[in-house]
Formats: C-alpha cells, structure tokens, sequence
C-alpha cells in the first residue's frame, strides 16, 4: 500500500500545532498561577531555600511530555512539509517504464514549483508559474489509479498524437529517431530482442527502447489531448503502460517536473550509490 507522506506530514503538523496551541490557551496559564501562588507562600516560609523554591516553581511550569513533543516537532515537521509540498520532492521509479533514461531503483528530485504552487494533499493550484513543455519528464497521478507515476510530456492541450509502427508523430509531424544499438529488454517474463534509439523532440535529445517483435498499436493509434490534458509516454515505449492505454493526464494531476536522478537504490539488501546521478535534458 502507497503512503501519501503529504497527508501524514499534514496530520503531524496540524496534532502538534493543535496540542501546542491547546495548552497555550487552556492550560499554560493555569501552571504559571500555580507557580505564582507557590512563590508567594514560600516567600513567607523560612524553612524553605532559595534551590527548593526554584526546583519546585521549575516543577509547577514544567510543560507535560507531549506538549514538549509537539513544540519541539512543530517547526521542523512544519518545514518539511514546506519543503516537500512547495520546492522539491524526492520521489523512487519502482518500474521500469522509463528504461532507458531511468532505471528501477532511481531516485528522483521533483521540482513541486515548476508547474504552480499547489496545495498539499488536495493539490489545488493557488500560484500560477509555467505550463509543461514537451520532452519534459513529469510525475502525476494517472486517471485510473491514486498514486505517482512518471512519463515523459508528448503532448499538449489540443495536440494530435499518433503511435504506429513504433513510431511517434506529434501533429502529423514524425519525432526523429536514430539507431544506436542492438539490446537485449528484460519485460518481466524474460528477455526479448530490443533496439535502442536516440530521439530528439522539442530540443531534448533522449533514449528510447523499442522491442519490434511488440505489437505497439494497442488497439488504437491516434489521439487528440483535450484542453487541460497531457499526453504522457514512457521511454520504454514497448513496454510502458502510460497515456496510450488509460489516456491524458489533467493538469489537476501534476504533481511536478523531474529535474535530475539524486540517488539510486537496486531491490533487495543493496547499498544506495550515487552512480547514475544525472540532469535530465530540458527543452531548449
């Protein structure tokens, strides 16, 4: 199961703002009357020192233990939820629809204000910043399901997109592929003979996996992007579940731009390395 750090960050900022604004107004002032009262008796009281007096007022203001939690996680929850919700998001590829630009394991740095700030958890955008670009990899959250994916943007609003014969046409104009080698592409029930390609679109010159004994029309080849709607394609074009099957992306669903590979991770009991750090290409 998914966890939506957004939503939990949230609720921890909220439970020690909550617990922290609580005791400011109901409680903290009934500690500072005790410790008052105290300090007027001991004044009057001889057999009382000066350390006792002050251990026991310390004792009477001190704050319970959950309150001390919630003062001191506030500020850095606080910014952390900032961080992530409004500058950069480390996000993890678990699959390998982006293969060849991006491997299972990558980590990836999301920039959250590339596309519009955007609320956290309910994702309305309140501060308009640039549109998506063609070439760009973005991470969203697809139509059929609730959680993060990330595909590269082929298509804008009002765009003709068509996939056939593995290869790409965006408003009738083909996007330019060059040979570079003969691979072997492991689909997950064993290797199939592939080609890799170097495509160049809207300035950004990137790698593509084709397997040409696929199939790629998918039942259908031709779309157009309605308004407000992006058409998402992952490098591994023969093996990509992305906008060819459950359709466009809404702009509702941006969660950001991928920038870079930070870190990367292979499954199972493996050290992190920082070998396949990288910045994507961007449109010129």
């Amino acid at each position: 199961m998914d966890i939506d750090f957004s939503f939990v960050l949230v609720c921890l900022v909220a439970g020690c703002g909550v617990i922290w604004l609580l005791d400011s107004l109901l409680v903290k002032g009934g500690r500072v009357k005790a410790a008052e009262a105290f300090a007027a008796r001991a004044s009057n009281d001889p057999r009382l020192s000066g350390e006792q007096v002050e251990q026991e007022t310390r004792r009477l203001l001190q704050e319970p233990l959950l309150t001390e939690y919630a003062k001191s996680f506030f500020p850095v929850l606080l910014f952390v939820l900032m961080l992530r919700s409004f500058l950069f998001e480390p996000y993890q590829v678990p699959t390998g629809s982006m293969i060849p630009t991006i491997k299972v394991g990558d980590f990836i740095l999301v920039n959250k204000f590339a596309y519009g700030l955007r609320l956290p958890v309910v994702g309305t955008k309140i501060l308009d910043v640039a549109e998506p670009q063609r070439g760009e990899i973005m991470v969203f959250i697809p139509p059929h399901v609730d959680q993060y994916y990330i595909k590269r943007v082929i298509g804008l609003p009002g765009d003709t997109i068509r996939y056939e014969n593995q290869r790409l046409f965006v408003n009738g104009e083909i996007i330019p592929e060059e040979f570079v080698a003969n691979i072997k592409v492991d689909t997950g029930i064993g290797p199939l003979d592939g080609v890799l390609n170097s495509a160049t679109y809207n300035g950004v010159t990137h790698a593509t996996q084709h397997i040409p004994s696929v199939n790629s029309s998918r039942g259908r080849t031709s779309w157009i992007v309605p308004p407000k709607h992006y058409f998402m394609i992952g490098d591994n074009r023969e093996n990509s579940a992305d906008s060819r099957v459950w359709g466009p992306v809404s702009e509702d669903n941006i969660v950001g731009k991928a920038i870079a590979v930070w870190l990367h991770k292979d499954p199972g009991l493996n050290f992190p390395t920082f070998e396949n750090n990288a910045f994507f290409a961007q449109p010129e």
